[in-house]
C-alpha cells in the first residue's frame, strides 16, 4: 500500500502513463502504439508537472515576502509539516478508502468521474483528516469518515460542474479534477446571467505593433514582473540580499512566461494521447467513465481568459483582504491568496468565459474572488489548531469549503 500510495498514486507522470498504457492494452492497439501512447501520457504529465512547478516557484516568495512584511508566521511548500508527520499514515489510509469506494461509485451509480488529478488524491484527505482532528475524531472513526468524504468529492464536484467544463471547452470527453470546483460555479451562474458570449476573451482586438499580448506567455510575464516589482518595493524582503530589484523582477517574469509554455505544451501532449486512451477504460471496465484532469487542461482553449482572470482576481482579492484585516472581520490576519488567483480563479474565469465571454469572464471572477476570501478566512478559523497556515496560502476554494463541510459532517461523530 505504501509502494502504491508514494510511487504511483502521488507520481502523477507513472499514474497517467500505466493508466494510458491499460487502455491501449483493452483496445488491442499493437505492441508499439501501446508503448509510444504511454509513455507520450507521461512525458505529458511532466512538462504539465514542470511548468506548474515553476508557475508556483515564481508566486510563492510573494506570498512568503508578504507574509513576512505583515509578521505572519511563514509556511513554505505544500505542507503543514508537523500535521504530516503526525497524521501522514491515516491521511494514506483515508486516500486508499476513498479511492475504492470512488471507484465503485463510478462504477455501479450515474456519476461517471474517474479522478486523475494526482496530488489532489493526497490533499483531499489531508484536510478531512484535519477536519476530523478537530472534531476530535481518532482511529477508525477519523480514517472512514475522511475517505468517505474524499470519495464524495472526487466523484461528485468534477461531475457537478461538467456542463460548465463542457460549453467552455467544446468537448465533453473529460472533466475538471481540481479544487477550482465552487469558484467555477459561481463565475459560472454569474457569468451566464450579466454575460455576453458573442463577445469573448480570444476576440480581443489590439494595435498591431501591440500583437505580442496575445500570448499568454508574453502577457503572463510582463504581469508577474510588474508584480514582483510592486511587492518589491512594498515588502524588500521579497528580494534576495545582494540581489536588483528590477533584475528579479525580470527573472521571475521570463520564468513564469517559460512556465505557462512548457505546462501547455504538457497539456496538449497529455490531451492527445490520455484521451484516446481512456477511451478503452471507459468501454471494458467502467462504462461510460469520465476522467477528471488538473485545471491546466482549462488554459489551454481560452488562454487570454486565464491571464484577465488573474488580474482580476489578485486586484479584486488583494482589496478584499486588506479591508477583511483593517475591520477584524475573521480574527485571523489574512494573506494575498496569489496561488488560488492563478490557478483556481484562471479557472473559473475560463468557466465564466464559457457562459458570458468576455463580461463574463470579468464579472464572474470578480464574483469568485469574494467568495475565495470569505472561503480562506471561515476555513482558517474552522482549522485553527491544525492547518490553519496552510489553508491560509493555499485554501479559498474546494479545500475551504468542503473542509468546513468536513468538520461538521465530523461534528457529528465527535468522541468516537
Amino acid at each position: 500500500m505504501n509502494f502504491i500510495s508514494e510511487y504511483i498514486l502521488k507520481n502523477p507522470p507513472v499514474l497517467l502513463g500505466l493508466i494510458a498504457m491499460l487502455g491501449l492494452i483493452i483496445q488491442r492497439k499493437s505492441f508499439s502504439e501501446t508503448v509510444k501512447g504511454a509513455l507520450t501520457a507521461a512525458f505529458g504529465m511532466v512538462a504539465l508537472t514542470a511548468g506548474v512547478n515553476m508557475l508556483v516557484g515564481t508566486i510563492s516568495p510573494i506570498n512568503i515576502a508578504v507574509q513576512t512584511q505583515l509578521g505572519v508566521e511563514v509556511t513554505e511548500g505544500l505542507s503543514d509539516v508537523t500535521f504530516t508527520a503526525e497524521y501522514g499514515g491515516t491521511v494514506g489510509l483515508a486516500m486508499f478508502l476513498g479511492l475504492v469506494i470512488h471507484l465503485l461509485i463510478a462504477r455501479f451509480t450515474p456519476v461517471k468521474t474517474i479522478f486523475l488529478t494526482g496530488h489532489m488524491l493526497w490533499w483531499f484527505p489531508f484536510v478531512f483528516v484535519a477536519a476530523g482532528v478537530e472534531a476530535g475524531l481518532s482511529g477508525g472513526a477519523l480514517i472512514g469518515i475522511s475517505g468517505i468524504l474524499s470519495a464524495c468529492y472526487w466523484s461528485f464536484m468534477p461531475w457537478i460542474m461538467r456542463k460548465y467544463v463542457w460549453d467552455a471547452t467544446g468537448d465533453d470527453s473529460f472533466l475538471i479534477g481540481h479544487p477550482t470546483g465552487v469558484l467555477s460555479l459561481v463565475s459560472g451562474f454569474v457569468a451566464k446571467r450579466v454575460g455576453n458570449k458573442e463577445k469573448s476573451t480570444e476576440d480581443i482586438k489590439v494595435p498591431e505593433n501591440l500583437s505580442f499580448f496575445r500570448e499568454i506567455s508574453i502577457t503572463g510575464a510582463l504581469v508577474m514582473f510588474l508584480m514582483n516589482t510592486v511587492v518589491g518595493i512594498i515588502a524588500p524582503v521579497l528580494i534576495p540580499e545582494g540581489d536588483n530589484l528590477l533584475m528579479f523582477s525580470i527573472e521571475a517574469g521570463l520564468n513564469f512566461g517559460a512556465g505557462l509554455l512548457i505546462m501547455l505544451y504538457g497539456v496538449r501532449l497529455l490531451i492527445n494521447q490520455i484521451i484516446p486512451a481512456f477511451q478503452g477504460i471507459a468501454e471494458k471496465v467502467v462504462p461510460g467513465a469520465k476522467p477528471a484532469f488538473d485545471v491546466p487542461i482549462l488554459f489551454n482553449y481560452r488562454p487570454n481568459a486565464v491571464i484577465i482572470g488573474f488580474i482580476v482576481a489578485m486586484i479584486t482579492s488583494t482589496i478584499l483582504v486588506v479591508l477583511a484585516n483593517s475591520f477584524h472581520l475573521f480574527g485571523v490576519l489574512l494573506v494575498p491568496l496569489v496561488i488560488t488567483s492563478f490557478f483556481e480563479c484562471g479557472g473559473a474565469a475560463v468557466i465564466g468565459e464559457g457562459q458570458g465571454g468576455f463580461r463574463g469572464a470579468v464579472v464572474g471572477t470578480i464574483a469568485a474572488s469574494f467568495v475565495m476570501v470569505v472561503l480562506a478566512g471561515f476555513s482558517a478559523i474552522v482549522f485553527s489548531t491544525t492547518i490553519q497556515s496552510w489553508i491560509l496560502i493555499f485554501g479559498g476554494n474546494d479545500l475551504s469549503l468542503w473542509g468546513m463541510i468536513g468538520r461538521g459532517f465530523s461534528g457529528l461523530f465527535g468522541g468516537f
